[in-house]
């Protein structure tokens, strides 16, 4: 699958559940950059996601979180907090979740903002 870059223009439900039926998952794998309010999505990991952002968008580790987006759930079950890419113990993220409850919600706000209904 190919890695498209969210930044501008936001990506909608329906081309979440079209990724997510191309790899034949309930979810589409997301990387949040938190620095910049961009996300890589279409990935079959979130380490490929996170690379591309890192080659193309100058990302740095430490602003990229790994998210999984379920199209078709509502509300706090649209996003799910967990990635291997999350595992930063730099930064005092010691699981695959997202531990600071501060970077959960710039994270839910940028996801917001790049996916619309």
């Amino acid at each position: 699958m190919e890695i498209k870059i969210v930044k501008d223009q936001p990506v909608t439900r329906n081309e979440l559940k079209e990724i997510a039926a191309q790899a034949q998952w309930e979810a589409v794998k997301a990387v949040v950059d938190i620095e910049q309010e961009i996300m890589a999505i279409g990935g079959v990991m979130h380490a490929e996601e996170e690379v591309q952002l890192m080659e193309v968008m100058s990302s740095k580790r430490d602003h990229t979180w790994g998210v999984n987006l379920y199209p078709g759930r509502w509300g706090d079950t649209f996003v799910e907090f967990d990635s291997m890419v999350n595992l930063k113990v730099w930064l005092g993220n010691r699981t695959r979740s997202v531990e600071s409850e501060e970077i959960r919600l710039r994270i839910k706000t940028i996801i917001q903002k790049l996916v619309s209904d």
